[in-house]
């Protein structure tokens, strides 16, 4: 599992959230106080890709984004999406959006459209 920088720390009557990416699960995981309360899945295509390795041009494709429903209508799932996109953007990841939630996201945040794969 590789741990990647935290997505937000919380002050004084906000939660702590914490995203990492766990490579052996192929999946960004979003953890509010410690529990585990949303995932994004993701498949790894192209030569010499893999999950944790994963370079400049390789095609990751984001299947689903789920949020358990007690955080639902919270902006979770944005902020994992956004903190998946902009780890895309880090890596030089290609993006192939699967998900319907990361379609609309893109398309209401126009600045990650160049990720896409045409």
């Amino acid at each position: 599992m590789t741990v990647n920088k935290a997505a937000t720390t919380g002050g004084v009557g906000t939660p702590s959230l914490q995203i990492i990416e766990n490579t052996a699960q192929d999946r960004f995981e979003l953890w509010v106080e410690g529990d585990l309360v949303g995932i994004i899945g993701y498949s790894v295509e192209g030569d010499d890709c893999t999950p944790g390795r994963a370079g400049a041009g390789c095609v990751v494709a984001l299947m689903h984004t789920v949020v358990m429903e007690d955080y639902w209508h919270r902006g979770l799932a944005a902020v994992l999406v956004r903190h998946t996109l902009d780890t895309a953007v880090e890596r030089g990841w290609r993006i192939q959006p699967v998900c319907t939630y990361v379609q609309a996201f893109v398309g209401k945040n126009p600045d990650y459209a160049s990720l896409l794969v045409e």
